[in-house]
């Protein structure tokens, strides 16, 4: 099967380079500020934010048959406030043969927020498997949560 990609912008309040902080930063703020959503996230190589590095992200208990994800930062561009990952095991490998997502945080015009840019590419194992529209769903409500979470005050 080709490879086939999904794509969504999220436009947030919060300013870019904080927002870009606390995502860069996932590994010790997700399961902090989105503790619904994450159990850990567990730096298994590298420091958990440079190229190379190796993540295994435990999900929370019910969110859906994906309980834990393996993933290697692949790119990473701080000028550009992006990033590219690849899922390298865990669940989700049973659905699709690979899984690749990136993302980019670009400030407003205004500098009042930004817009959050998501993509993933992927290779479904079969036919039956769906579109990965229940990721991009939840990616949207990470960003969404975390967007919360920064306006909140909480520290980053």
């Amino acid at each position: 099967m080709a490879p086939q990609t999904l794509d969504v912008e999220v436009e947030l309040k919060s300013p870019a380079e904080k927002f870009w902080i606390a995502v860069r930063d996932s590994t010790k703020i997700f399961p902090k500020a989105l503790s619904d959503q994450y159990k850990s996230i567990d730096v298994l190589e590298g420091d958990g934010k440079s190229v190379g590095s190796v993540r295994l992200i435990n999900y929370a208990d019910g969110i859906s048959a994906i309980s834990s994800s393996k993933e290697k930062i692949e790119k990473v561009d701080e000028e550009k406030k992006a990033a590219s990952y690849a899922v390298i095991g865990g669940d989700l490998l049973k659905y699709y043969n690979n899984f690749k997502a990136h993302f980019e945080v670009i400030p407003k015009a205004d500098n009042e927020g930004c817009v959050m840019k998501w993509s993933c590419e992927y290779e479904k194992t079969s036919e039956e498997i769906p579109i990965p529209h229940l990721i991009k769903d939840f990616a949207v409500k990470n960003f969404k949560d975390l967007d919360a979470y920064i306006l909140a005050g909480n520290e980053i």
